[in-house]
């Protein structure tokens, strides 16, 4: 099999997004130091982040439409733009006169409605460069770009601040969101056949009835919304149990690294399994996420929390490019951006319920029923996909290949 990077335009490709991921995870890091070095007020840091937060999941569906019903390469290369001109407002402002919050506000609320735009465009860029077996090796290379981004952006953005301020950060920022722009700007994609004239509602209602009709979709969403859930319980109270009860805040760092770790190593795992059936086996490791959650609730030793959230870590670095390459086989190419969309709103607007319930509830009666709770809903969700028919038929061909649902007699 060729490898993907040999492909100009998926090395292209690669490069842009791995910049704008880069990008991604500079700005919350930066924002957040930023905020409270100048305020030292969580109710203002918190404004921010719900202004960038709450655009992107309201306009998820709005994005898929509009990369669907045009030219997704020019949709995202118009995102990148558009977020390289607020992180220039935000570094330029930062550096002359210093913060203001509502500029911080609406630049991020700005960006956060280009991202909404952005994101659903990789999967259908990916199938539009790529083709057959070989998706599956590009979608790894993505996910260890993005596990890469993932582990060292938070990082990066703190040395940067250290050592030339925040305003640099975000000029630094913007800079990546410009050459990924540039990038995206040169590349060659197939383009499906144009869809239909209608109105956005009509768009955003096909969208919806190709999630429907697949059952090993739309239950695979739920999955991944229990996931995103119960990972937001344990982001919120692993640090404090870690903090209180397992050695200080070195345990919780262990941790992050640990499972940055093991998407690193769960995407270059799915690079090279061949599986008959991938969906199937991807969704059942998300259950090891209950192994974290029930150490946490004990808590066992600090060895084996770390142990056991790298270990569901890498399931997850597994399923994400598994999730991709299936679902680039099987939906139509011309609604593709529409049903990731709704994936992406999905698992997106779970965590902060599991941010807000974890705390309420651990607060009347105790860490150990929240995350007990989050364990036993993770590990039922997703060991019970294994009932659902679609699931246990999607299957792969000889070559590791997705085989669509045509192919199938469906």
């Amino acid at each position: 099999m060729t490898h993907p990077l040999r492909s100009r335009s998926f090395r292209l490709l690669f490069v842009g997004r791995s910049l704008s991921t880069v990008s991604d995870s500079l700005v919350p890091a930066a924002l957040s130091l930023t905020i409270v070095l100048a305020t030292g007020s969580a109710s203002a840091l918190a404004t921010v982040l719900v202004c960038a937060m709450v655009p992107r999941l309201l306009l998820l569906p709005l994005g898929g439409a509009v990369a669907d019903r045009f030219d997704v390469r020019r949709v995202a290369v118009t995102a990148d733009l558009v977020r390289c001109a607020t992180q220039a407002f935000v570094g330029v402002e930062l550096l002359t006169s210093g913060p203001h919050l509502a500029h911080l506000c609406v630049a991020q609320a700005v960006a956060g409605a280009a991202s909404a735009c952005a994101l659903p465009t990789t999967s259908p860029l990916v199938a539009g460069v790529v083709e057959g077996a070989a998706r599956q090796r590009a979608n790894a290379v993505m996910g260890v770009s993005r596990s890469v981004s993932l582990l060292f952006g938070p990082a990066l953005a703190a040395a940067l601040i250290l050592l030339a301020g925040p305003g640099w950060v975000f000029l630094v920022d913007a800079t990546a969101f410009a050459v990924s722009a540039a990038l995206l700007a040169a590349i060659r994609s197939a383009r499906a056949e144009p869809v239909p004239r209608r109105s956005i509602r009509a768009d955003l209602a096909e969208g919806w009835a190709e999630v429907r009709a697949r059952d090993w979709y739309w239950t695979g969403l739920v999955v991944h919304a229990v996931w995103n859930f119960t990972a937001g319980v344990l982001l919120t109270l692993g640090p404090v149990i870690a903090v209180t009860r397992l050695g200080g805040e070195g345990a919780w760092l262990a941790v992050l690294q640990a499972g940055g770790i093991g998407l690193l190593l769960g995407s270059l795992l799915a690079g090279r399994a061949r599986l008959r059936r991938p969906v199937l086996v991807a969704n059942l490791g998300l259950a090891t996420y209950a192994v974290p959650l029930a150490l946490f609730a004990v808590p066992a030793p600090v060895a084996a929390v770390v142990a056991g959230y790298g270990l569901a870590l890498v399931a997850l670095g597994f399923l994400n490019p598994t999730w991709d390459t299936v679902v680039q086989a099987n939906v139509p190419e011309h609604a593709l951006a529409r049903v990731t969309a709704y994936d992406w709103l999905f698992s997106l607007a779970a965590q902060p319920l599991g941010f807000a319930l974890g705390p309420l509830v651990a607060q009347r009666w105790g860490p150990g029923v929240p995350l007990w709770t989050a364990a036993a809903l993770v590990a039922v969700a997703c060991l019970g996909v294994a009932a659902v028919p679609g699931v246990r038929g999607l299957v792969t061909g000889t070559r590791g290949e997705p085989v669509p649902e045509t192919a199938r007699g469906r």
